[in-house]
């Protein structure tokens, strides 16, 4: 889905390992050289990589289509991968294979960052916000700009605070300190002229620059985000509505598409509210104010962490000629107990990766080893990356098809001392009655500040993509 670690996940980290060491890690598809190991081979197993910066200070992580940013304490930007389009912007169109400063950025501290298919949205500290790579469908929001940016230009048309943004494949979003949402790209617009023939689409889903999204004025939007081809929001009072196309269910809704926001019932989260989102490119993780986690959206890669039926049944009924072309499958979300009380969650395009008590998971899509197992099958349910099982997982993020992750190295027993020996976990499963699960459920609440917030904008996460038809 793109932060400071929350005093909940910070603390255990603290507590566990006062004296380790950070380090930072990639692995999956590295075609462009987004896993910034200075080679464009993809990688099965999480590799650490050398220190552009110290890795205790970097606050977030994410990644886009072939592009992967990250955001330190101090505000500073660094970015490696594909730069076609000036994605990096770094002022020119060369592939960058190390993890890069944005030297342009330098004394505009930075908040936040989007990566989206070929293009890039950045947050400062401001509250202002800048774009740059490819413009081809308006997703600068710079309407009558060149058809791509290499260096980050500021979107003057947004005059107010922005505290949260998202980037999809085409199209990207601004939440303001106000909680109103602006959306640019033309990205939806083709699918909504073709699923609401003979009617007008809002404005916002056909603009080139930020154009208010209506049907939200009763609310105050903190957080948005941006699948392949729908929208998102989450309000401060815990409500997440969605709009745009439905193709995998990934909108909850019958509809084939949503040109105006829709809220998903309370009912649909066991009447709790939702207080944090994110997104992959066709399917959506939420995490309740009890530590629940849901999920909902396209199912064939094992991205929702739990089989329907089988993923030939899934196939198959994604084949079923009783569904129409252009209406979706019947998805609601659905909890996924063994995700409890996870402290960080990440969407890629069709993977996944998560934290729980310190501990690093990966489930979904796998052809290029995103899911760090060291194999390239798909994954069905969440699993321990195995590799960094010994470590203490603090933050990570996700692109189109690779996984990044910054942990806490374990600490090396002095010497007369004997390690500390933990007996392997098994895999996760959905065991609803599972001891731990309630546990896990109960204690969450315990461990929330008062006012229940962990900064919902900054636990989104934006996914990257998958190169084939959604």
């Amino acid at each position: 889905m793109e932060r400071e670690p929350s005093a909940s996940a910070a603390a255990p980290a603290a507590a566990a390992a006062p004296a380790a060491a950070a380090a930072f890690f990639s692995w999956g598809a590295n075609s462009y050289g987004q896993l910034g190991l200075g080679h464009k081979e993809d990688v099965l197993l999480p590799q650490q990589l050398s220190d552009f910066c110290k890795p205790e200070c970097i606050r977030r992580i994410t990644g886009g289509g072939g592009h992967s940013a990250v955001v330190t304490d101090g505000g500073g930007l660094f970015v490696c991968g594909l730069n076609k389009d000036g994605q990096l912007g770094l002022g020119h169109t060369e592939d960058v294979l190390y993890f890069t400063a944005c030297r342009s950025l330098l004394g505009c501290p930075i908040l936040q960052v989007a990566c989206g298919w070929d293009f890039t949205i950045i947050l400062t500290e401001s509250g202002q916000v800048l774009s740059c790579g490819s413009n081809c469908f308006g997703q600068l929001g710079v309407p009558h700009g060149p058809r791509r940016c290499v260096v980050p230009q500021a979107i003057e048309l947004l005059r107010e605070k922005v505290v949260c943004i998202a980037a999809g494949l085409r199209h990207a979003l601004a939440a303001t300190a106000n909680g109103i949402v602006f959306q640019w790209g033309t990205g939806l617009a083709s699918s909504g002229r073709r699923l609401c023939p003979g009617q007008t689409l809002p404005p916002f889903l056909t603009a080139r620059e930020p154009s208010r999204v209506t049907g939200l004025e009763n609310s105050k939007v903190t957080c948005v985000l941006a699948g392949s081809d729908h929208s998102a929001s989450l309000t401060d009072a815990g409500e997440l509505y969605v709009w745009g196309s439905n193709k995998h269910g990934q909108l909850a809704s019958l509809a084939a598409f949503l040109p105006m926001p829709q809220k998903i019932e309370a009912h649909c989260f066991q009447n709790e509210k939702v207080t944090s989102v994110w997104s992959g490119w066709t399917h959506l993780v939420a995490q309740t104010e009890t530590g629940k986690v849901f999920t909902w959206g396209r199912a064939d890669y094992g991205q929702l962490g739990r089989k329907l039926a089988s993923p030939e049944d899934w196939k198959l009924q994604s084949q079923d000629p009783s569904y129409p072309h252009s209406g979706p499958r019947k998805s609601m979300p659905s909890p996924l107990h063994c995700l409890t009380g996870a402290t960080e969650i990440s969407c890629g395009s069709e993977h996944n990766l998560a934290v729980i008590g310190g501990t690093c998971y990966s489930w979904g899509w796998n052809e290029h080893g995103m899911c760090g197992d060291g194999s390239e099958d798909n994954i069905w349910a969440p699993k321990p990356v195995q590799a960094l099982r010994s470590s203490l997982g603090l933050l990570v993020g996700c692109g189109a098809g690779h996984s990044l992750a910054l942990c806490h190295l374990p600490v090396l027993p002095e010497l007369g001392q004997h390690p500390k020996v933990t007996g392997s976990s098994p895999d996760a499963t959905e065991d609803a009655e599972s001891q731990e699960a309630m546990d896990k459920e109960r204690n969450w609440k315990e461990r929330q500040p008062e006012a229940s917030a962990q900064s919902q904008y900054g636990r989104s996460r934006n996914g990257g993509l998958v190169t084939e038809a959604l």
